[in-house]
């Protein structure tokens, strides 16, 4: 795991690029994808293939192998790196190579083929600017798809004017590229085999389908005369005609092109006529096209993943790159720390753990905060999220804590052994807000005092900079409690939940709640109810999560079945009812909670259009205000409700476009992650203190986000329902 100086030394060295061109991305995608008018339906489609590839996997590396057998090339399947590396040192020494020429392949770094190729004596060239960039400097790819993302313009000059020492020193993006150019020729036409990945390949033709923004691929394949190809075996999809959806998503979801720069659709062996390029006298159609092609397809613990229900999901990746260009921890510190051994970015915990590892999945495991931002980013739908927690769960299983015994006695969770006692405090800290609320103020005081917090840094790594939440004595639930409710003929009844924060912390917003609900014909309960589950399941405690999600669904059921909406105010915990619980309960338990469960500003308005008066509300006359929502709101698709709601009472609302804040719950509370956290959250503040925002009052859905909010500005933030109640 990186550590707070070597994530602080990636955000000072390389956090800029990074950023610039991830956000640029990921802006890019928006556009692009909003130009799509079945961009839904093409997702589908391209899931719907790659799990029933997956499904199909046996059956078609069997059609696939007879294919291009039958086309004249070879197919061998790699047991493990090792394996594939034999293969192709083979090829290239039955060919007498001197020099390999490769296209960008993720499975070719994956397997390490450059180290076995270059211990051989093989001179190895990446014909791709950014690896080749990487090459002569050195460095790892940071990026799945930008592999040298992390490297300014000025650095590569500097890389190349010292290393190549050219006539005239190199400056701009175009004197760069125009030198890479003239050097990679001079190599490529040099060489002997070339080696290229493959994005997919269609089973019933043998047809490769290889995407590039600089068409090197396609110069590498037909400048030699000798093709190997390396790709994992979950690249095959059962034919060409499948290839539409995936060409279509592929550039919008990487990069923001509508469509990549090249996309080569190769049947191998290539009939392209074998050019020899000291001969040019000689006419290119009299040249002929004796070519060999190998097709290499790696395993290497993916058809394990294949049988793991949780991983599996992992192999219909597409790497297009969107789940780290759309995460907010990437974009600051990118794939050198948010990565493992070959893959980076959200996705990469699947890939790594799967071939890898845990151990080495454990190094950026920490740094997915489930802020679930790459859900809707994804072009094939895989839940990112939820095998990152799992992940998270198996690392924790897998660990040997000394004191487990004595920790195991002293928390109340559903946890066998294993996780460490941070993610434990924070996965228990139900009985933490008990405890607080119930010895308020003494708690507050007494967890603020110096002491306190330095055994806290010490002991569960809770950064001292941050503000602890101050609980209050008297709990939402207890209030509600204390009270009759307002409403004699109400138009609909419900039960509020209480969740963990509203119900120990943030009690105005809950009151406020409630005296909105109410002002609205809504008869309203508010019953003692456990915690959802959120903040176990952040920490991959996946068994305690369930018994939270279990015991919430008891206690909430006989309101259910006695006709009342539950209205959630965290979104965060909506959330969990309408996401998450699926993973976690049967399939019964989980309709009733998620069907009948609304997010509170989407509740309000629902009862604003189906006739409630908004006069019943406090209202105002073009008041300015600031809006941030949360990020599981923008992923559920709810924060329209609020700015709606907040316009229609009166409100001049400006938004912000920022999609997570940095907290994300206990993320920002770790020491390991403060400054991370202040980082992501520093494009916030900036949209906060623009001009024509830098006076309005702040609101904020979510209770990270206010948390995070409360430390950035001197305004100090408010959730949105407490400006509605009178």
């Amino acid at each position: 795991m990186a550590t707070a100086d070597e994530l602080r030394e990636l955000m000072r060295t390389e956090g800029a690029a990074i950023a610039e061109n991830t956000q640029g991305f990921n802006a890019g995608r928006y556009d692009s994808v909003g130009d799509l008018e079945d961009y839904e339906a093409l997702k589908q489609a391209a899931r719907s293939i790659k799990e029933d590839a997956i499904a199909e996997l046996p059956d078609l590396l069997d059609q696939l192998t007879e294919t291009i057998e039958a086309n004249g090339g070879t197919v061998y399947i790699a047991d493990d790196a090792a394996d594939a590396n034999e293969y192709i040192r083979n090829v290239v020494d039955d060919r007498a190579a001197d020099r390999v020429v490769k296209s960008k392949s993720m499975t070719s770094e994956e397997i390490e083929v450059n180290d076995a190729l270059e211990a051989d004596g093989v001179d190895v060239v990446e014909t791709d600017l950014g690896e080749w960039v990487l090459q002569v400097a050195d460095e790892a790819p940071s990026h799945i798809v930008a592999p040298a993302i992390h490297k300014s313009r000025e650095s590569i000059a500097e890389l190349f004017n010292e290393r190549f020492d050219p006539d005239e020193p190199l400056e701009t993006a175009e004197e760069l590229t125009h030198f890479a150019r003239e050097k990679l020729g001079e190599q490529i036409i040099n060489a002997e085999v070339g080696l290229t990945g493959a994005n997919f390949i269609a089973a019933d033709t043998g047809t490769m389908a290889l995407v590039t923004s600089e068409g090197n691929a396609r110069k590498t394949v037909a400048a030699t005369d000798t093709h190997v190809a390396v790709a994992g075996v979950e690249k095959v999809i059962p034919t060409v005609a499948d290839l539409h959806p995936f060409i279509e998503l592929i550039g919008r979801s990487g990069t923001g092109q509508d469509i990549t720069s090249y996309v080569s659709l190769l049947t191998p062996p290539v009939d392209t006529p074998v050019v020899d390029f000291t001969d040019d006298e000689t006419p290119l159609s009299e040249f002929d096209s004796d070519r060999d092609f190998h097709l290499v397809l790696i395993d290497n613990g993916r058809l394990d993943m294949r049988d793991d229900e949780h991983l599996r999901e992992t192999l219909y990746c597409i790497r297009c790159s969107a789940c780290s260009n759309s995460c907010a921890n990437f974009q600051s510190v990118g794939g050198h720390a948010f990565g493992g051994e070959t893959y980076s970015g959200g996705i990469a915990t699947g890939w790594e753990a799967g071939i890898e590892g845990l151990d080495v999945a454990e190094e950026f495991n920490d740094l997915c905060t489930g802020c679930t931002r790459c859900v809707n980013a994804c072009p094939v739908g895989i839940d990112i999220p939820w095998i990152n927690t799992v992940v998270r769960d198996r690392i924790n299983r897998g660990k040997d804590t000394p004191g487990d015994w004595l920790v195991d006695g002293l928390t109340p969770d559903e946890e066998d052994d294993g996780a460490p006692l941070q993610k434990r405090f924070f996965g228990n800290f139900e009985t933490v807000a008990k405890l607080g609320s119930a010895t308020a103020p003494v708690s507050n005081w007494l967890a603020d005092t110096g002491v306190s917090r330095q055994v806290m840094e010490r002991v569960l790594g809770i950064d001292p900079r941050r503000d602890l939440p101050a609980f209050e004595r008297e709990t939402l639930v207890d209030w509600a409690a204390a009270r009759d409710s307002q409403v004699d003929d109400p138009e609909r009844r419900a039960v509020l939940y209480p969740d963990l924060y509203t119900n120990h912390v943030q009690v105005e917003r809950g009151k406020a709640a409630v005296k909105v609900l109410e002002s609205l014909g809504v008869d309203v309960v508010v019953p003692p109810a456990p915690s959802s589950g959120r903040a176990p399941l952040s920490q991959g405690m996946v068994a305690t999560a369930t018994d939270h999600a279990e015991r919430v669904t008891e206690a909430l059921e006989p309101y259910t079945a006695d006709g009342r909406d539950v209205v959630v105010i965290e979104p965060s915990d909506h959330a969990m009812f309408t996401r998450e619980y699926e993973r976690l309960l049967d399939e019964s338990a989980f309709t009733d909670i998620a069907e009948n469960s609304y997010e509170v500003f989407e509740y309000v308005f629902g009862l604003l259009d189906n006739g409630a008066s908004i006069e019943a509300l406090s209202t105002v006359a073009g008041a300015e205000i600031a809006y941030h929502s949360h990020c599981q709101q923008r992923t559920l698709g709810l924060e329209a409700h609020t700015v709606a709601v907040l316009e229609e009472c009166g409100y001049d609302v400006v938004t912000s476009d920022v999609e997570c804040c940095g907290m994300a719950g206990s993320f920002g509370y770790k020491s390991d992650y403060y400054e991370l956290s202040m980082d992501v959250g520093d494009r916030l503040r900036t949209q906060l203190r623009d001009d024509g925002v830098q006076n309005r009052p702040v609101v904020a859905s979510g209770t990270s986000c206010l948390e995070q909010i409360d430390a950035l500005l001197e305004r100090q933030p408010r959730h949105p329902i407490e400006l509605l109640a009178t």
